[in-house]
This record gives C-alpha cells, structure tokens and sequence, in this order.
C-alpha cells in the first residue's frame, strides 16, 4: 500500500501539475500585470492597514474581514511552514526554497482570483449563514451540467480535510510535545480534539473569533524569535541565499546525512510544501473569506493577496533561514521534518529552542484543525445537506487518534495526495472562469483608479 501511495503522490505532483499551477498563475498574472506585485503596497494599506477598523466593515457578510483572514490563515499557516518546510529542504535541498518563492509570488495572484470568484458566487441560506468556494463557482460560473465536478472537488475536499487538518496537525504536535516535555501523544490528542469541538461546534463565528484571537500573535512571536537566529548569523546569509538559487537549478551533492537533491526534487518538494502551506490553487481557503462581510469580491481579494504573502514570503522564510543559517551541517545532518526545524532553534536557544518549537507547533497545529473546519463544514453542506452536518462532526474528531500511531512518512505522502487531488478541478474551473474574473476585476480597478 505504501509503495502505491507514494507512487501516486509522485504522479500527482509531476511536471503536469507543476504545469498547472504555473499556468493558473501566469495567465492571471499577466492578464493583472502582476497585480499582486506591483500593487502590493496597496494591498499592505488595504488590508493590514484597515483590518483593525470597525468602522472600515461594509457590506454583507457573517464574519469581519480580520476574523476571515485570521480563519483562512489559521487554516493554512501550520505546521507547513515549520515541519514542511523542513522536510522540503532535507528531501530536495536549499533549492526547495527558491521554488517555494515562486509558488508563493505565483500563489498570491491565484489566491486572489479564488477568493474574487468565491465572492461574487457566493450563496446565503435560509438560516442567514453565506457560503461559497469551488463547488459554487464550478456549478453557478460554469453552470448546471459542471456540477458532478463541483460534487468531485466537494467530496475530495472533504477527504482533505480530514487529511490536513486533522491528520498531519495531530501527528506533528503530539510528536513535538512528546520530545520536548514528554507529553504522551494520546492525551495531547485527548486536549486538542476537546479544545476543536468547543470551539468548532459553536459556529463560524466563535472560530473567527478564536482564530483572531491568537494567529496575529503567533506570526509576530515566531517572527520575532526566528530574526534572532537570522541575526545572530546575519554573516552567513548571502552564502545561504547563493545556495537556494544555485540548488534551484543545479544538482546538490550528497553531503552529511543529507542523499543528494536533483533539480527535479527541489521543484517537486518546494512546491508541493509551498502550496501546502499556502493552499494556492487548491480553492480552500476562498470557502472561508466567501463567509466575510465585504463590499466587493476583489476587496476581499487583497487578503488572499496578504494571506500567501505572510504565510509564505514570511513565515516559511522564516523557518528556511533558521534551517540554512543555524549551523552548516544542521540541514544536511540526516534529520528531517520537526526534529530538524528544533535543531536548528536550538543552536541559539538551546533547550529552549525545543519549547519555542514545540509550543508554536501546538498553536499552529490547534488553529489549523479548528480554522479548517471552515472548508470542512461548507463541503459537507454542499455534498451532503445541513442535516447531515451532525454525523461528520463525529468524522471531524476520529483521524487525531488513528494519526498519532503513524509514521511521518506515510502522514505526508497522504497530505500530497489530499491536496493534489483538490487542486486539479478547482484549477480548471479557476481557467474556466477567467472571463467572468477579468470582468469583475477591470471594472472594479476602473472604479478605483487602479
């Protein structure tokens, strides 16, 4: 079974899916002029700079734009950007980094168009709650006869879900507290799933709630402490950055524990990470910002814009120069995954690396199992009904048990398949849809001056 899922994994991450992705990002961003890029300190000024401002809501909606992006980041910033990470450099190298980038400076305008569709497709029910994401834009955007593949991705989202959220999460944060503090993973796994449900189970707005409460804190604790180490080897950094764009395109030799990286496997791991951390092109998180109160689907766009930027252009840097700057034989010493990324902490910190570490992964991990619940829940109305939503509560809480017994390995190769899979349909319908886009988007920089 192993070899098989493996397989698949390699097959769903191949050249044609790395095609796609590029693609999707190139049509959207020539056809911006790189919006994203070259407006971006509008965006900064949009977002960050009015996301604090009660008085800045308008429209409709059941969340304020802080809690979506605060949701939408709780659900893609985990431990993607600090286990991922590591496992992209020890699998493909530092040139896994510079890939990374591309899917984060590419993300950033998929993103946008994911969440501008989302929007402007959105469904509100009887109950007052709005809804929306792929399933709605495939079925509504491209129409009736489309909807067996809305169904498709509605159904492997679910699957998705289930996989990333519930499933890696657990598995890293119980393996990270048992090394630091001795933890038994079960009753890690007994307080996380406690915590999901009360906070789950009371609504959209108690998650937004939640995760606005803790994700703005946790990115400037992380940043703060991991400037410390960059800092500290300040010296070594333009040799670090030479090595990501040198091992981008070029072999790496095999050096220390490390196997050696071809060009193909930097591409391969880099990107796969980067859109597991940053869930561009995979249509997730545009379920979450569909549920904000906005006046325009595009203003709503500049967050998905900031979302992959901080997620991806900051804190995955983050953790890569922790990695590649702490020490020259920690990155190629044979670890891998969590244990890596606290070796790395520990070379300024010591012992208290392990906690700075260990404690991020548990928040990370806790938000993204409660921030997901957004895609979960919107894909289980859509497929199967409100009334049905009781019995996949249940579901929700059953993957951290079975998680825990698992090797790393094996946890994510199923993350690769999981995401590759929702990322096929949602990019096609992202193509599909590229007319109804560029209407909505030129008419409204028309009416901004943009």
């Amino acid at each position: 079974m192993s070899k098989f899922l493996n397989w698949l994994a390699g097959e769903l991450w191949g050249w044609p899916m790395m095609i796609l992705i590029f693609l999707c990002g190139l049509i959207f961003g020539l056809g911006t002029r790189f919006f994203q890029i070259r407006k971006l300190p509008y965006v900064l000024k949009e977002t960050l700079g009015k996301c604090f401002r009660k008085d800045a809501l308008e429209g409709e909606g059941t969340i304020t734009p802080l809690q979506a992006v605060s949701s939408a980041l709780a659900g893609c910033i985990g431990n993607g950007n600090i286990a991922g990470v590591a496992t992209a450099i020890a699998t493909g190298g530092p040139g896994a980094v510079f890939w990374m980038w591309i899917m984060g400076l590419f993300g950033m305008m998929t993103k946008f168009v994911e969440v501008v569709l989302a929007v402007h497709f959105r469904e509100q029910t009887e109950s007052g709650a709005f809804y929306g994401g792929p399933m709605y834009y495939i079925e509504k955007g491209m129409g009736k006869r489309w909807k067996p593949l809305a169904m498709f991705y509605g159904v492997m989202m679910i699957v998705g879900a289930l996989g990333t959220a519930v499933w890696v999460q657990p598995h890293t944060m119980a393996s990270a507290l048992k090394s630091t503090f001795g933890i038994p993973p079960l009753a890690t796994v007994v307080c996380a799933v406690i915590l999901t449900a009360l906070v789950c189970f009371g609504g959209f707005k108690r998650i937004g709630r939640f995760a606005e409460s803790i994700m703005p804190y946790f990115v400037v604790v992380y940043t703060v402490f991991s400037l410390g180490v960059i800092f500290t080897n300040i010296a070594r950094l333009p040799e670090v950055v030479g090595m990501i764009f040198k091992y981008a395109f070029n072999p790496h030799a095999a050096v220390g524990g490390f196997a050696g990286g071809t060009m193909i496997l930097a591409v391969r791991y880099g990107a796969a990470r980067g859109v597991f951390s940053n869930e561009a092109g995979l249509g997730t998180a545009s379920m979450v910002h569909a549920t904000s109160i906005t006046r325009h689907p595009c203003q709503q766009g500049l967050y998905g814009i900031v979302e992959v930027f901080v997620d991806t252009i900051v804190m995955c840097s983050m953790t890569a120069f922790v990695i590649l700057l702490s020490a020259p034989d920690v990155w190629s010493g044979g670890l891998n995954g969590i244990a890596l990324t606290i070796s790395a902490f520990d070379t300024l910190y010591g012992k208290f690396g392990a906690w700075i570490v260990s404690i991020s992964v548990m928040l990370a991990a806790l938000t993204t199992m409660i921030g997901y619940y957004f895609e979960y829940k919107t894909s289980v109305v859509y497929v199967f009904g409100e009334k049905n939503m009781g019995i996949f509560n249940v579901f929700w809480l059953i993957p951290p048990f079975v998680a825990v017994t698992q090797d790393v390995d094996l946890v994510w190769t199923i993350v690769d398949i999981s995401t590759g899979i929702e990322g096929i349909p949602n990019m096609i319908a992202m193509l599909a849809l590229a007319p109804i886009f560029f209407k909505v988007y030129k008419q409204w920089t028309k009416d901004n001056n943009l």
